[in-house]
């Protein structure tokens, strides 16, 4: 067993892909789907698509004769035996929302011949203490990360990525860049795989020369950004407003300077400036250890609704462990608990696990509302009396939601409506002919994806301004091109800027 930790741009990733692929069979976890799809592709690269397989909530790509499974943390088949297992930023561990199954995966995802742990160096100390035989080996950064202090949105280099901490923020900054300097990308964790990628692939073939984005930056994302500027240094976790760790500024400011290129962190805007102690933490890659990981029970009681709650309340009978904040699936149960018609229905331990079940549906808009509630109790109520979920209730949800009317908000909605209704469908055990449910869950976030894709792209670039910017920004080395054609157009670069009358 081998714990491979380091900061950003170390190639730990790559090595446990390779790891992943000189064995006869594996599985590796990852904290997003879009990694997961994305290492997905390179594994189907190297072994061919009837030998890999994909699971995530959503997405369930398994042939007869899979060996290698790529997978979020959460979806890891666990039951299969295979030869390597990795899980990818064990760091997460901490988190208090989703860590408890990292912590999980930690202690008992075992390969039969190797397992692998990626992440940061904070988890050292726990690691050692949780999993005394796993062997640690330190990779350091491959380049260099150095702090460039404040400039202003209209000083920040070409190749820079701009990070804000919400929705209205990217969008306000999104738009400055837009006027200043021709546009920009965005990124944001509400984006589909197809979206972000889209948004992502602007960047990267350098349409545009900025990306404005949020934390979700901070993983998974190699591109080519060489500075990366915070536009604010504290963002609201789902609980309560809080200042950035220094860990979580560093993994935002290590998405500067890939491979053997060197990157540059600092902020813009109204952001306050950063701490000398802060800069020299993130430059030198060293932040306070992890002082206790996320946990929750996993020998469940299911004799009873109540038996369930209180197993999954049971606190941590080990050192460097602690009762992570309660998710959705069990606020879901605590309250579909106290409801008299689910409580006589849940009667016997397959009822029970099968309430479970249905309380683990992603609540993926993470508003924790009533909708959510009702959507878990009246699917456990049709599998419990049907065995199997209404084939028009399923049509008439899915079909409705590939509408690509209404503005970027209205899209991402649907795009997280789609999401559920897309793990929904993957359970081949709650909907009768779920292959074609499935694929048409995708057609809907594919029309929705790209739609959204179009409605970035017109709000926030303007592809003549950003490549004459990008050439003025040029003009020291090079001459721009311009003429005034017979007809009075002027034309500068090839793009019309404006006519001369008279």
């Amino acid at each position: 067993m081998k714990a491979v930790l380091g900061p950003t741009n170390t190639g730990k990733t790559h090595l446990a892909i390779e790891r992943l692929l000189a064995h006869s069979s594996g599985i590796i976890g990852f904290p997003l789907r879009l990694l997961a799809r994305e290492n997905y592709d390179r594994m189907v690269a190297a072994k061919g698509a009837r030998h890999v397989a994909l699971i995530t909530g959503e997405e369930k790509i398994v042939p007869a004769e899979a060996r290698w499974f790529s997978c979020t943390v959460e979806a890891m088949p666990l039951d299969r035996k295979v030869e390597f297992v990795a899980v990818d930023e064990i760091q997460l561990c901490a988190d208090p929302d989703r860590g408890h199954v990292f912590t999980d995966r930690l202690l008992h995802a075992r390969g039969m011949v190797e397992t692998m742990f990626l992440g940061a160096e904070t988890i050292r100390r726990l690691l050692r203490r949780l999993v005394p035989e796993a062997e640690i080996e330190t990779r350091p950064r491959l380049s260099q990360l150095s702090h460039a202090g404040p400039a202003k949105l209209s000083r920040l280099p070409p190749r820079s990525a701009i990070v804000a901490f919400s929705a209205a923020e990217v969008y306000a900054i999104a738009e400055a860049v837009r006027t200043r300097r021709g546009g920009c990308a965005v990124v944001m964790g509400r984006l589909s795989p197809r979206t972000r990628n889209a948004q992502v692939a602007l960047y990267q073939e350098k349409e545009v020369d900025f990306l404005v984005a949020t934390d979700a930056i901070g993983m998974g994302l190699n591109m080519d950004v060489d500075h990366v500027a915070f536009a604010g240094l504290s963002k609201f976790d789902g609980h309560r407003p809080r200042l950035l760790t220094a860990s979580e500024v560093a993994q935002i400011a290590g998405r500067a300077g890939r491979g053997m290129r060197d990157g540059t962190f600092g902020t813009t805007g109204t952001c306050p400036p950063l701490t000398e102690e802060l800069v020299g933490a993130v430059e030198a890659h060293a932040f306070e250890p992890l002082e206790q990981l996320a946990w929750r029970n996993a020998a469940l009681d299911f004799a009873s609704p109540d038996a369930l709650l209180a197993s999954l309340l049971a606190p941590p009978d080990r050192a460097g462990l602690v009762r992570g904040n309660d998710a959705s699936d069990v606020l879901v149960l605590s309250a579909l608990a106290h409801d008299p018609a689910i409580r006589e229905a849940a009667r016997g331990r397959r009822a029970v696990r099968l309430l479970w079940e249905a309380c683990q549906i992603p609540d993926f808009r993470k508003l924790a509302t009533d909708h959510h509630t009702r959507l878990c109790a009246r699917v456990f109520t049709h599998l419990l009396r049907d065995g199997e979920l209404p084939q028009d209730w399923v049509a008439g949800q899915i079909g409705g939601l590939g509408r690509t009317d209404g503005d970027i908000d209205t899209l991402m909605q649907r795009l997280t409506e789609v999401r559920i209704w897309a793990y929904i469908a993957a359970r081949a055990d709650w909907v009768r002919d779920a292959a074609h449910w499935q694929g048409r869950a995708r057609e809907a976030e594919d029309l929705l994806s790209d739609a959204l894709h179009e409605k970035l792209m017109a709000r926030f670039v303007d592809r003549r301004a950003a490549r004459l910017t990008r050439r003025l920004e040029q003009a020291e080395t090079a001459e721009l091109l311009s003429a005034v054609t017979r007809a009075g157009d002027v034309v500068v670069e090839g793009h019309p800027v404006g006519r001369i009358d008279g």
